[in-house]
């Protein structure tokens, strides 16, 4: 949104955005469809990503899209594409999760982190969910078989071990992170550091690769989820089955937008935050 790091603006725009459409998450009814489209007719409830979700009417890519589960709202399939598939790509393909496996995910009350706890459920995993105190209860009630809350205890420190552990915050050193990952474990980082020019995050994601050559364990830096129809079908089969259910902490308003995006900037989200236009 504000353009840093400044290494984004390579893609996006030196000065100012090539593409200035918001909003990429969508989830609406179908008002019409090309020509070549075969997989959707009007009438159907969709969702998936776009260029421009924050508006009425929004363009998208047949390939882009699912079907939305009648059991789920339309302000909770909206807030489905990157966060889960950020999950479940990073879990699946990153740390190929396998049932009866110990995770660990840091920034579990977040909006990625509240679709990993369940992904990682859903995989058969056993799940140990970091969080603040006032999000204790939630993250215990989407899953989690354990929950540290990070303000009484520095989960680093705490002895126990983990197969995978899945970073949404970035708050460790790479040595803190080793700490707790099997001696043939793997982490993923999926968000840190920030700043204008993001030289932590890019330094640890080197070093991580460095020395995942190294050692047995695996330090394996996730930072773009593909747009998949695929994986899009598997989140709609886990939330059709209710194993999945996405975690909505505010709403807002079609004008409200600039507000929306200013509240998720102070990075206390519990879950996503929605545009609604009713």
């Amino acid at each position: 949104m504000r353009g840093m790091p400044y290494v984004v603006r390579i893609m996006v725009g030196l000065r100012k955005p090539k593409d200035k459409r918001l909003g990429v998450d969508v989830a609406g009814e179908v008002e019409t469809v090309g020509s070549n489209v075969t997989q959707f007719k009007p009438g159907d409830k969709v969702f998936g990503s776009c260029r421009g979700a924050f508006a009425e009417y929004a363009r998208a890519s047949e390939a882009a899209l699912a079907m939305k589960p009648d059991n789920v709202t339309f302000e909770q399939a909206c807030s489905v594409h990157v966060a889960a598939l950020t999950a479940l790509q990073g879990l699946r393909d990153r740390g190929h999760i396998q049932p009866g496996q110990k995770v660990l995910i840091n920034g579990a009350a977040g909006g990625v982190g509240t679709f990993a706890v369940q992904i990682a459920k859903s995989f058969g995993a056993e799940v140990t969910g970091v969080c603040s105190s006032r999000n204790v209860d939630m993250v215990r009630s989407i899953g989690a078989d354990h929950v540290i809350d990070y303000i009484q205890e520095d989960f680093t420190k705490s002895g126990q071990r983990y197969d995978i552990f899945f970073d949404c915050v970035g708050n460790h050193s790479l040595s803190a992170c080793r700490r707790v990952l099997n001696p043939k474990g793997t982490h993923i980082p999926v968000g840190g550091e920030g700043g204008r020019w993001m030289i932590g995050a890019f330094a640890r994601a080197i070093s991580a690769i460095v020395l995942s050559r190294l050692m047995s364990q695996k330090l394996v830096p996730f930072f773009l989820a593909k747009s998949s129809q695929e994986d899009l079908t598997i989140m709609h089969d886990l939330m059709k089955a209710g194993r999945v259910k996405p975690v909505i902490d505010k709403r807002y308003r079609l004008s409200e937008v600039a507000e929306a995006i200013r509240y998720l900037e102070e990075g206390h989200a519990r879950g996503k935050v929605v545009i609604n236009l009713e």
